[in-house]
């Protein structure tokens, strides 16, 4: 039996988060003076052996069936129905309902929403790919993101807000829009932002914007966060402080180490050639997530997997930027290395669905298929 035939995982995609995986515990290990260290550690690595069970079972799958019946749709809707009920049933953490709490474990539902968004956009725009140009078919794709990103923002969760929005432009923007219609959605873009901040926004999101542009200002208090995380990135220098000695987390002097600033928390304790470590294999995911996508059997698949790679890039710039300062703190963890279940296993998952798509891709003409989208050479 050729078990090639039933799976074909890319190793080295695999293999390349194994990395990542392991940096994250090793930085939850030694992070603060508290009892939690050891909390977090431990029920990280039942998360990464769950992801990585959800990794190989979701590789077996053929995914065609999604290119078929409202399948997407129903589950969007299903989502959309679950953020609702999340305002009066969703537990509510450091201010935001955004989760549903079990006896064992807490499930964030916008991660697991990201996932979906990309598929159905991916299935709308593989539909329409030769007639994209009409904005039509623009205003229909992002009603499919506006309707749960409102939902979502109002939790409040403004990065993940944010997330649906980048995955649905840099969709579009793959896709083929006219830029006639690109710069209207910017016009309008503007218009809505310029409405939140006075009508939408919370004052502490609107606080969290002015810190970010004048950081300084309240280093004691909106500011606190940004500014210790920016001390603790800058203080490890060329190689860090050595594991477990970076004084701005273990003396908890940085806030939530082990989700919101895990990337500043590593940096201290590793310094610059920890970050070129971070930067290398995240690099080396991109890279191969893109060259299976380009292999797709159809726009579909091609697609899905540009829109995870958006996906993953979206979580690791906002991060990093709001770790070194250059990025309002919006709460997202970084993929592969922060504390968390649900963004680990959607992660995980959506490189199954990729895994799952390359069994049946074009793997015999790879370069006709890198042509079609990157153009004759």
């Amino acid at each position: 039996m050729n078990i090639k035939k039933y799976i074909d995982i890319d190793w080295m995609l695999f293999f390349s988060t194994i990395p990542l995986l392991v940096a994250g515990l090793v930085a939850m290990n030694n992070l603060g003076l508290s009892l939690e260290k050891g909390y977090f550690f431990s029920r990280q690595i039942v998360w990464i052996l769950i992801s990585v069970i959800v990794f190989f079972a979701f590789s077996f799958i053929d995914w065609r069936f999604l290119r078929r019946g409202g399948i997407l749709m129903a589950l969007l809707l299903f989502f959309v129905a679950v953020l609702a009920f999340l305002f009066a049933f969703g537990k509510i953490i450091k201010g935001a309902s955004s989760w549903f709490e079990t006896s064992f474990f807490a499930i964030q539902p916008s991660d697991p929403l990201k996932l979906v968004v990309i598929l159905i956009l991916a299935k709308y725009f593989s539909r329409r790919h030769i007639e994209i140009a009409n904005i039509k078919h623009i205003i229909i794709s992002g009603l499919y993101v506006f309707i749960p990103a409102v939902l979502v923002f109002f939790q409040p969760d403004f990065g993940s807000a944010i997330v649906l929005f980048i995955i649905w432009l840099g969709m579009i923007l793959v896709s083929g829009v006219n830029k006639k219609h690109l710069l209207l959605i910017f016009l309008i873009g503007t218009l809505v932002l310029g409405t939140c901040w006075f009508f939408v926004f919370k004052p502490y999101q609107k606080q969290r914007i002015l810190t970010f542009l004048h950081p300084l200002a309240d280093i004691r208090g909106a500011g606190y966060n940004a500014f210790q995380s920016t001390i603790a990135v800058g203080s490890g220098k060329i190689f860090g402080k050595g594991i477990g000695f970076g004084t701005q987390s273990r003396l908890e002097f940085l806030p939530e180490h082990q989700t919101d600033f895990i990337f500043a928390a590593f940096a201290e304790e590793w310094g610059l050639l920890g970050v070129v470590f971070i930067f290398l294999f995240f690099g080396i995911i991109i890279w191969r997530i893109l060259k299976n996508a380009f292999l797709g059997q159809s726009n579909f698949e091609s697609l899905f997997g540009i829109g995870l790679a958006i996906f993953l890039m979206a979580h690791f710039t906002i991060h990093v930027g709001m770790n070194i300062g250059l990025l309002p703190v919006t709460g997202l963890g970084l993929p592969f290395m922060s504390y968390g279940g649900s963004n680990l296993v959607t992660v995980f998952a959506g490189l199954g669905i990729l895994m799952g798509m390359r069994r049946y891709g074009r793997g015999a003409h790879r370069e006709d298929a890198a042509a079609e989208f990157l153009g004759p050479k």
